[in-house]
């Protein structure tokens, strides 16, 4: 999916949220599942459908052209007859790791299921944002409306 030129631009006609946009690109359950799997290294396709539970290979083929569109995974060519691929993110992919290890904290939260501690003092872990020019974090109240530059 092209994303869409005015997705920054609140009140644009056709216009959509940052948020939006991110979830035109990756906001369905296997491309997310896709991504969460190969930020652990380079798969195979068949070493993907294999993690990757349930997937069809029509969908998982689908999801791949789609992320290769936007620039998040590269194939590269390990066999040419027949053609073969190996999957890798990109950087803009790999940067995915944050927000997928937040909304997996989130999913162990809703579930109650474990969650990242601090390993020196054993305290539940939680993120927050923070401003690097004044070396503070910023409380989510304090943050405002976010503004995008």
């Amino acid at each position: 999916m092209a994303a869409n030129p005015n997705a920054t631009r609140p009140g644009a006609p056709g216009a959509i949220s940052p948020l939006g946009d991110a979830l035109e690109s990756v906001g369905d359950r296997w491309t997310l599942l896709i991504i969460a799997t190969l930020l652990d290294g380079p798969r195979r396709f068949g070493e993907l459908q294999d993690e990757l539970d349930g997937i069809a290979p029509n969908v998982l083929s689908s999801r791949l052209r789609q992320l290769e569109q936007e620039g998040l995974v590269v194939a590269e060519p390990y066999c040419e007859r027949p053609p073969r691929f190996v999957y890798e993110l990109t950087e803009p992919g790999r940067a995915l790791s944050a927000p997928l290890r937040l909304l997996a904290d989130w999913g162990a939260r809703r579930r109650g299921g474990e969650q990242p501690v601090h390993a020196a003092c054993g305290t539940p872990l939680e993120a927050t944002w923070y401003c690097p020019t004044c070396q503070e974090p910023v409380a989510d109240d304090d943050a405002g409306e976010l503004h995008y530059a």
